[in-house]
C-alpha cells in the first residue's frame, strides 16, 4: 500500500486563458505532507523498513525530512532528520510534531546531509536514490491513468530527484516526445549550471529565497538523463517565483513556496515555450504561510 496520495489533475481555465495553451495541474502539494516528496520518501521508507531497518534518517531543506517523518510515523520507525540552520523554524516544528528529532547542522543542505551519513539508521536520500526515484514516478503514471499526454512538461529542479522520477515515468510509458522545461531560480541554479559545463558542477553557494532548491550539486542521475533527452533548463528571478505563489493563491487557492512558484512562473509570465498540453508539477511546499509569503516578498522587493 502506497503512503501517498493520488492527488488531483485539473485543468486550469484561467492559467489556459492567460496563455493559449492548455494547462494542467498536478496538485501535489495536496500530498499528506504537504509535497511531492512523499511519494519518493514513503517508498524508500517503506523498502528499507522490509529489509529490516529499525530507524530511518535523512537530511533536508524542509519538505523530504517532513515527508521522511510523516512515513516514519506511518510505519511506526523512529526518524532523525538533519536540516540546515537556514530552515526555518514553523518546518522544524512540523517535523518534530510527527514524532523525529531534529537535528540542526550547517547552513545550507549539503551540510545537513554530510552530518546525517555519520548517524546511526538507514538513510534515506532526499533526492539521489533509485527508490526515490521509482516512488515520484508514480506521478506521471498518474496522469497517464487520469487520459492525460501532456506534450509539455514543466517542473522544478533542487536536487533533481524529481525530475529523475519523471523522466522514468515518461520513458516507462513511451512518452519520448515530451518536452520537458526544468526551472530553478537563478541563485539555486546547479541543473543549469551542469548543462552548460556538460558535467555536474557544485555552485560555491545557495542564493535565493526558494531554499528546497539547495542543493549545490544535482544528482549525476538528473544531469545524465539531460543527455537522454532534451530538457531545457529555464532560471527564474526569486521575485517571479514569489509573485507566483501569490497569484497562484489567488486564483487557485492553494499556497506554495518559492521552489514550486518557480515553475508557476513561467505559467504567470506567458512563457511562449508553453504551447499544446501543458503539465505543470504543483509540487508544493510545507513551509509555505501568508507570514512566510510576506517575507518573500520583502526579501525580492529589490528584484524583478
Amino acid at each position: 500500500m502506497s503512503l501517498h496520495l493520488d492527488t488531483p489533475l485539473l485543468r486550469s481555465t484561467s492559467l489556459s486563458q492567460l496563455t493559449g495553451a492548455d494547462i494542467w495541474l498536478k496538485m501535489d502539494a495536496l500530498q499528506p505532507s504537504g509535497s511531492f516528496k512523499l511519494r519518493g520518501m514513503g517508498l524508500a521508507a517503506q523498502r528499507a523498513k522490509a529489509s529490516g531497518a529499525r530507524r530511518l534518517v535523512s537530511s533536508s531543506g524542509g519538505n523530504a525530512g517532513l515527508a521522511v517523518a510523516w512515513a516514519g510515523r506511518a510505519l511506526e520507525l523512529p526518524v532523525t532528520i538533519v536540516v540546515p540552520s537556514r530552515t526555518p523554524e514553523a518546518m522544524r516544528r512540523a517535523i518534530a510534531a510527527e514524532g523525529a528529532t531534529v537535528l540542526v547542522h550547517g547552513e545550507v543542505w549539503d551540510d545537513a546531509h554530510e552530518h546525517a551519513q555519520t548517524l546511526e539508521g538507514a538513510l534515506i536520500h532526499p533526492f539521489d536514490h533509485p527508490d526515490v526515484w521509482a516512488g515520484h514516478a508514480s506521478l506521471i503514471h498518474e496522469v497517464a491513468a487520469a487520459g492525460l499526454r501532456p506534450d509539455v512538461l514543466v517542473v522544478s529542479v533542487g536536487g533533481g530527484g524529481l525530475l529523475v522520477g519523471l523522466m522514468q515515468g515518461v520513458y516507462e510509458l513511451g512518452w519520448t516526445d515530451t518536452r520537458v522545461l526544468a526551472v530553478e531560480t537563478e541563485g539555486a541554479d546547479s541543473f543549469a549550471r551542469a548543462v552548460e559545463a556538460g558535467h555536474p558542477v557544485t555552485r560555491p553557494s545557495i542564493d535565493s529565497v526558494a531554499l528546497t532548491l539547495g542543493a549545490k550539486r544535482v544528482a549525476d542521475e538528473a544531469f545524465a538523463w539531460s543527455q537522454r533527452h532534451p530538457i531545457l533548463p529555464v532560471r527564474v528571478t526569486d521575485r517571479a517565483a514569489v509573485d507566483a505563489c501569490r497569484s497562484f493563491l489567488d486564483d487557485h487557492r492553494v499556497l506554495v513556496e518559492p521552489a514550486c512558484g518557480a515553475s508557476l512562473s513561467l505559467v504567470y509570465g506567458r512563457d511562449p515555450r508553453l504551447q499544446g498540453r501543458v503539465l505543470v508539477v504543483v509540487c508544493g511546499g510545507a513551509s509555505a504561510s501568508l507570514e512566510q509569503l510576506t517575507d518573500w516578498r520583502e526579501a525580492t522587493s529589490g528584484s524583478r
